[in-house]
């Protein structure tokens, strides 16, 4: 496995302005700055555009969801994990984290990697197959209603066996990963800690959110029109409503560094 934990980041930008000024900081200063920690493995951000958007699900806390941040730590885990929050206190006390004043972030949690799938046609391990170039990915987010009930269980083995499988034959579909809860912002007992730049866990619920990252090389908006069609069509469990609550499910696009204009008026600006 290329490693057992991962961090997911949903933030929204509070001024419509800022979009370029946020892209610029973050592709050019932060993220640099967390992919030479030795303690990450991994680390990408996507774009949820506005036709992404129009096209997506989201609960009323993330539908103004504008981009979706990705960290995946090495082992110990706990050692970079620190690595990297330590990373964001010392950035802020640089005067490097301009985002504060006009980002929100409605979703941030700590996640265990499950399984990862890489479609035969790209003949990569899945471990590889977050590093492939892809022109975007898939994410969606779902609560269980009861993390390690036997209905549950059957309804991730339906996931491993039926639904993931099926999704790697779609056309432009390079492979996925699934992820589980440790905890979030989301969680009831959840409270925040004023004093951290960065999440710090604060409450467990682990197993209650599953994530899935679909990494696409073809248009992300054709994997919908599949998604759409799958679940017209397709045998899916009937308990699936009763056991997973949908919380978010977008396409969202690779960010292409110095291309940020998709909120700008020219392009149908909805934020």
């Amino acid at each position: 496995m290329l490693a057992e934990k991962a961090f997911f980041s949903f933030a929204s930008l509070t001024d419509p302005t800022r979009h370029r000024a946020y892209n610029a900081w973050h592709q050019l200063d932060h993220r640099p700055e967390n992919l030479a920690l030795d303690g990450v493995v991994y680390g990408e951000r996507w774009v949820r555009s506005p036709d992404c958007a129009a096209r997506g699900v989201a609960a009323q806390g993330l539908a103004d969801t504008h981009y979706v941040n990705m960290y995946w730590f090495a082992e110990p885990a706990e050692a970079s994990i620190a690595q990297w929050q330590q990373l964001a206190e010392r950035s802020f006390q640089w005067g490097r984290r301009p985002d504060v004043a006009f980002t929100a972030r409605p979703f941030m949690g700590f996640f265990s990697a499950i399984k990862g799938y890489a479609s035969p046609r790209v003949l990569l391990s899945a471990d590889a197959l977050p590093f492939r170039p892809t022109r975007g990915v898939h994410i969606s987010l779902a609560r269980l209603a009861a993390p390690h009930d036997r209905a549950t269980e059957a309804l991730f083995s339906w996931y491993d066996q039926v639904r993931l499988p099926t999704l790697l034959t779609c056309p432009g579909v390079a492979g996925a990963w699934t992820f589980s809860s440790d905890s979030s912002t989301i969680d009831a007992a959840f409270t925040p800690d004023e004093e951290s730049t960065t999440f710090r866990s604060s409450a467990t619920a682990p197993g209650s959110l599953r994530m899935t990252v679909v990494f696409l090389d073809g248009d992300p908006l054709e994997f919908v029109d599949e998604l759409d069609h799958l679940d017209a069509t397709g045998e899916v469990p009937g308990s699936r409503r009763e056991l997973e609550t949908p919380l978010f499910a977008s396409a969202l696009r690779t960010i292409v560094p110095w291309e940020w204009d998709w909120f700008e008026s020219d392009k149908g600006r909805v934020d």
